[in-house]
């Protein structure tokens, strides 16, 4: 496939972010300029690693502030509204199905299942500061350290 990825670093400005949620309605990372934002890549909706992962964040929503949490997968905003509605998750879920912002991330790289080599999503999450820059970069997350990362950021 031979599809090499940049890695992002801390310090250096959050890719930009256009995509449709859940609803369709257009989201984006500058909608969010002056708070800090958790974007958070997972594979696919409504699997058992996304869900930990979604479900965990969501319950430490109260936790976090003024910090938002944006989740990002190639499903479609069907799937995602499915995910949420199921869930109860409350936040915005976007639908990267051209995987651009997935690439812009470095997120976008090749797996393998059964012998069998294919694109995907790794599973990582990003704390963009309130000026728009990286202020931490977790690739290769777990679905159950993804809150728990967020939190020892915020100090909580």
């Amino acid at each position: 496939m031979g599809y090499t990825r940049r890695m992002l670093t801390p310090g250096r400005p959050a890719p930009p972010i256009s995509l449709p949620d859940q609803h369709g309605d257009a989201v984006t990372l500058s909608d969010y300029q002056g708070r800090r934002v958790l974007v958070f890549f997972y594979p696919k909706a409504n699997t058992p690693g996304c869900t930990q992962q979604a479900c965990g964040l969501r319950d430490v929503v109260a936790q976090v502030g003024d910090t938002a949490i944006i989740g990002v997968s190639p499903d479609k905003p069907a799937a995602q509204k499915k995910f949420d509605d199921k869930y109860e998750l409350g936040y915005p879920l976007l639908a990267d199905t051209e995987h651009t912002v997935a690439e812009a991330y470095g997120v976008w790289k090749e797996k393998s299942m059964y012998g069998r080599q294919y694109m995907g999503i790794e599973r990582s999450a990003f704390r963009v500061g309130a000026d728009g820059t990286l202020e931490q970069v977790w690739y290769k997350i777990s679905p159950k350290d993804t809150p728990v990362k967020l939190l020892e950021a915020l100090g909580q």
